[in-house]
């Protein structure tokens, strides 16, 4: 089966009437949670992005109440589960700033929880590449927001 491109797609969908637009939605909705989410942040939290962000913040809270502290295993499990969250609310988002918040209170986070990063490489190395990402949204950021952002950027790099 051949794919159409985004293009084509996007011809076909503009001759389509409300209903059957509808209708491919729900379709859609129906075959991977992935979508279904990113339709709900569309329809109903896209408009408040800061509504968003503290409710994703209020997810990551509750996910790193679940991150045991005795079993390193466990540990790397429960965190690389709370970043694919992460970085699933991000790609919905789409909007650098939401990126940087939602990595930087993920790294807050680790770091307040006092997980041992620098005794396992693999937690080490989970904890550089958010840095990296950080550095990444904030490079791309306007220097009016930036300033916003320097204080808490300055406590996860300590």
């Amino acid at each position: 089966m051949n794919t159409a491109s985004i293009q084509e797609i996007k011809k076909e969908l503009r001759t389509l009437d409300a209903d059957s637009l509808q209708e491919l939605c729900m379709r859609l909705t129906k075959y991977k949670k992935e979508n279904k989410e990113l339709l709900n942040y569309l329809l109903f939290e896209a408009h408040n992005e800061q509504a968003y962000i503290e409710n994703v913040k209020e997810e990551l809270n509750e996910l790193f109440n679940t991150v045991p502290s005795s079993n390193v295993y466990f540990v790397k499990k429960s965190l690389r589960k709370i970043l694919r969250f992460a970085n699933r609310q991000i790609k919905y988002s789409g909007i650098k700033q939401t990126e940087l918040e939602v990595r930087i209170f993920f790294c807050t986070k680790m770091k307040e929880a006092k997980i041992p990063r620098q005794s396992g490489t693999v937690l080490f190395n989970l904890y550089q590449q958010q840095l990296k990402k950080i550095e990444s949204a904030f490079a791309k950021l306007p220097e009016d927001i930036r300033a916003d952002y320097e204080r808490e950027l300055k406590f996860i790099l300590n």
